[in-house]
């Protein structure tokens, strides 16, 4: 067996907040909604995102992707004890902030090993590809990191279906495959993510192999972990460069 194409998830595996994603809203919250507490600004965007995500998944709706966002913005703000009133008078203000600062590395940071992997990969011949449930801004954010280059990329809001739909490891493998000679198939590809069901169980219901990860430490903890998790059978590695060895034990 030889691998060919390797894909990343974006959030948490490539790519991480530069600071907690609760702790970024609360510094644009504040000039204009006060200092709302961490703990229920940390549950309220989880909550928000969740039932957005439920109503209109890869970002539909009238507005796009500002529309879900600001929605998100809206529900977490309130949700955390902000003055409803205030947060409709300010959302004007609150949301074009929030989009740009994540759109850049303002917002985001690469991991340690995020680079020098898709460097090595790339070494060794084979291709690399993003598959993400995020919007296009994910974009300007690979851009401004300088990983762009090394990734086709394959994000949600664009392609109107999101993880674990096969369809959009379909899409990937298609994209990889315009300026290849030797046609590839799924089996020749390899998928890794932090979520079990969206990435794990995803690609391999769609005929790739899978990696799961889950970093170590502080590192780790952005990750999309399932309380009582069931990770028998599952294939682990604790970093990107666990993924460079998996590789490479398929070609030898």
């Amino acid at each position: 067996m030889t691998i060919r194409l390797v894909t990343f998830d974006a959030l948490h595996t490539l790519v991480t907040p530069r600071l907690p994603i609760y702790v970024q809203y609360s510094q644009i919250f504040a000039p204009y909604l006060g200092v709302l507490e961490p703990g229920l600004l940390k549950h309220s965007f989880k909550v928000a995102l969740t039932q957005v995500q439920k109503k209109n998944p890869a970002y539909q709706g009238d507005s796009g992707a500002e529309g879900w966002w600001s929605e998100v913005i809206k529900r977490t703000a309130i949700g955390a004890g902000a003055n409803p009133q205030a947060v409709d008078s300010s959302l004007p203000q609150i949301v074009p902030s929030l989009m740009e600062r994540f759109s850049s590395r303002q917002g985001y940071k690469l991991f340690h090993d995020s680079l020098p992997v898709l460097r090595r990969l790339h070494q060794m011949n084979i291709r690399t590809a993003l598959i993400s449930n995020t919007d296009t801004r994910m974009l300007s954010v690979l851009k401004d990191l300088e990983i762009a280059p090394y990734l086709d990329s394959v994000l949600s809001e664009a392609v109107g279906i999101e993880k674990p739909d096969a369809k959009i490891f379909q899409l990937a493998l298609a994209l990889s495959m315009k300026t290849e000679l030797v046609p590839m198939e799924m089996q020749d590809g390899v998928h890794i993510g932090d979520e079990l069901e969206s990435d794990y169980h995803g690609a391999r219901a769609a005929g790739m192999h899978a990696l799961l990860l889950r970093r170590a430490g502080p590192e780790g903890d952005g990750e999309r972990k399932e309380e009582d998790e069931n990770l028998e059978g599952i294939h682990v590695v604790n970093d990107l460069w666990g993924v460079v060895k998996w590789v490479e034990r398929q070609t030898t």
